[in-house]
């Protein structure tokens, strides 16, 4: 027996999964070559080994396995054959690790109670890789125990950007259940860059042109039948698994505001006796006159206000500067002067003690 590394921390989740009821799924090796020579093919089945060993210590729901680069065969019937028995010995090997005879005791209780893992065969994002959904239903269909992994940026990617509307989803999940007759999905999720028909690397949602809005819509409003499980690849993990969610609250929310709506129609036509379709053409002018109210409302906020123009005010005309007229009598100003302050000095010591001035001022 094979076993995987970090082998503590594995039957530690498994064990606290067990008490918590939460379901652990794993996935097998990225780089896998089921389709190639000998060696690869070795290499391949030996860390698929590896993951059912883990598959089974920690009781995964689902093992998600590729395929890998079509063989020297290409594509065709022949070469889902040979992917279809190498899948059927994958699944007799899981069954003879979960029911192994050497154990007597086993130390997990789900292993002598539970049921083996399903074996999950994923869709491929590139042209050069087995695994488009048509190939995928083929062999689940001829192999007990698998289940087809829809990985929707695969599928949108291979398809050249095909997942675009809820009704795209409709057909995608139509197809699976009248191929193999499930009504359990177990699904990826994440935005992708792609061209030419091939994924490039994962991206956030947000940034990819694979919106999730349309699935969510499908899931709340036709998906009552759906079994589904949503596994988050994206790069912000945590993130878009949160996003995801939400937006199945928010179409669900949706729903049910519609469907009150046409309750209060149905009401409200009983009483006025009036007919669902114009109850439905008032309720469009009514909404009609609140947006253009708000939009009048919203341009009358944003305009500028006018701006008052300044008065025209006559300049007054600069005064004219009268001119300098020679002074007269220069000296006698200063004799005038002189006798002024001899006077001052005189009224200090005698105040009636004063000398008369000789000029005759007439």
């Amino acid at each position: 027996m094979i076993q995987p590394q970090h082998f503590d921390q594995y039957w530690q989740a498994g064990v606290l999964a067990e008490k918590t009821g939460f379901e652990m799924n794993i996935h097998g090796p990225y780089y896998s070559e089921l389709l190639g020579g000998r060696v690869e093919l070795g290499r391949s089945l030996a860390k698929i080994e590896a993951t059912l060993q883990a598959a089974r210590t920690i009781n995964a729901r689902h093992v998600t396995l590729h395929t890998g680069h079509y063989g020297e065969t290409g594509r065709g019937r022949e070469t889902n054959e040979t992917v279809a028995n190498i899948f059927s010995s994958v699944v007799d090997r899981l069954e003879t690790i979960w029911h192994d005879d050497d154990d007597e005791f086993p130390v997990f209780p789900w292993i002598k109670n539970g049921t083996p893992s399903k074996v999950g065969i994923e869709t491929s994002g590139r042209q050069e890789l087995w695994g488009s959904l048509e190939e995928v239903l083929e062999v689940v269909n001829h192999v007990e125990g698998t289940i087809p992994v829809l990985n929707m940026a695969h599928i949108h990617a291979r398809g050249h950007g095909s997942m675009r509307t809820s009704e795209d989803y409709g057909e995608l999940f139509d197809q699976v259940r009248e191929t193999i007759g499930t009504k359990e999905f177990y699904c990826h999720f994440s935005g992708v860059e792609h061209r030419g028909g091939n994924a490039q690397f994962y991206t956030q949602i947000k940034k990819s042109d694979l919106n999730f809005e349309p699935l969510a819509e499908f899931i709340v409003e036709d998906g009552g039948w759906l079994d589904i499980t949503l596994i988050s690849d994206s790069p912000l993990l945590e993130h878009d698994a949160m996003y995801m969610l939400q937006s199945i609250e928010k179409s669900r929310h949706k729903q049910i505001e519609r469907k009150a709506r046409e309750d209060r129609r149905r009401a409200l036509a009983l009483q006025t006796g009036a007919s669902i379709e114009d109850l439905k053409a008032r309720e469009a002018e009514q909404a009609a006159l609140r947006t253009g109210q708000k939009v009048e409302a919203a341009e009358e906020e944003s305009a500028p206000e006018p701006t008052p123009e300044p008065e025209a005010k006559a300049e007054p005309e600069p005064a004219a500067e009268p001119e300098a007229k020679p002074a007269k009598g220069k000296g006698k100003g200063k004799g005038k002067a002189k006798a002024a302050k001899k006077d001052d000095k005189k009224s200090d010591d005698d105040v009636f003690d004063f000398e008369e001035d000789d000029d005759d001022l007439f």
